[in-house]
């Protein structure tokens, strides 16, 4: 579904070759930080397991400069095409075991036993939607399931949605949908953990209805999302809830596990960077949904990994590198 372009070939990536600049993650901010750092002369490669980063979640893209609407696999294609046509040598189906830094240089350890040596890096291996794990969840990915309002509320205008979820992000997902949908209604297994300020404004609103203390058990449909198998937990009663899609709302992970012992993290594992990408070990940079910034959005990541970019040859000129 994702991929039009030949498969990057494996033996571009040299490891013999100490990388000025060497990237870890195929999403918008790795790839984007590998082209800046391309045209400022840097050797540099990218190192993922995939390409296309939480674009992957989402199905259609509305929000990014330059189209008024676009696949999303389509925009990951362009952006694929547009690093390759520099010559950028790509490593992608592989896992990463670990990473350190020793004399000024940071050495990449992949599951197959080879060592990627670069003299700066970028941690860009963004973040994981936390899934229900439900019946129907992946198999209706981008076909009414989602994980970000922000991006997919437009395409359910006059449409009946879910929220699943309970937290801050759930209940200011569902305020964004109900400038789109005729109604939203929040599913949560549980009680509110927002924040009542926000709570009130949810409360105000006359779209919005909330169902608490509800278990979500399945996720219905063939081609796309028609309803929801739902558990009164306080009647044990089971029951089919209608709607043309749900957006899940649980909380995202930082894929932060590599970095922890080398650079500061806040405390949702976060890597906590500056407004230069910089973390707290030179030479080391981070950019996308890895890092403490809170808005995930595909042009933030891209324009973050330029960014990193931009400072790592920065650096490079000024430590003589």
């Amino acid at each position: 579904m994702y991929f039009s372009l030949e498969s990057p070939k494996v033996d571009q990536i040299k490891k013999e070759t100490v990388y000025d600049f060497l990237v870890l993650g195929g999403g918008p901010a790795g790839l984007n930080a590998a082209l800046y750092a391309k045209r400022k002369g840097l050797t540099t490669a990218i190192v993922a397991s995939e390409l296309g980063g939480q674009l992957r979640n989402t199905s259609t893209v509305d929000n990014y400069l330059g189209f008024e609407t676009i696949d999303a696999s389509e925009l990951i294609d362009k952006f694929v095409a547009h690093v390759k046509s520099l010559d950028i040598p790509l490593l992608t189906g592989v896992r990463i075991a670990g990473v350190n830094k020793s004399e000024n240089r940071f050495h990449v350890t992949l599951e197959d036993g080879r060592v990627l040596t670069s003299k700066t890096l970028l941690a860009a291996l963004g973040g994981s939607s936390k899934k229900l794990g439900i019946p129907g969840e992946s198999e209706l990915q981008t076909k009414g399931v989602s994980y970000c309002a922000t991006c997919d509320a437009p395409f359910f205008k006059n449409k009946n949605v879910v929220v699943a979820g309970g937290g801050n992000s759930a209940v200011e997902a569902a305020l964004d949908l109900a400038k789109w949908a005729d109604h939203v209604t929040i599913i949560h297994r549980s009680h509110f953990r927002a924040d009542q300020n926000i709570l009130e404004k949810l409360y105000q609103n006359e779209k919005i209805s909330v169902m608490l203390e509800t278990q979500l058990l399945e996720i219905e449909g063939k081609d796309h999302v028609t309803g929801l198998l739902i558990k009164d937990k306080k009647t044990d009663k089971t029951s089919l809830f209608k709607t043309d899609g749900i957006f899940i709302e649980i909380g995202t992970t930082a894929n932060t596990s590599l970095f922890a012992h080398m650079v500061t993290l806040n405390e949702s594992k976060e890597i906590v960077v500056d407004a230069f990408q910089t973390t707290s070990l030179e030479g080391l940079f981070a950019a996308g949904d890895i890092t403490n910034q809170p808005h995930r959005q595909v042009i933030i990541s891209a324009a973050e990994g330029a960014k990193a970019a931009l400072a790592a040859s920065q650096l490079i000129n000024q430590k003589g590198l």
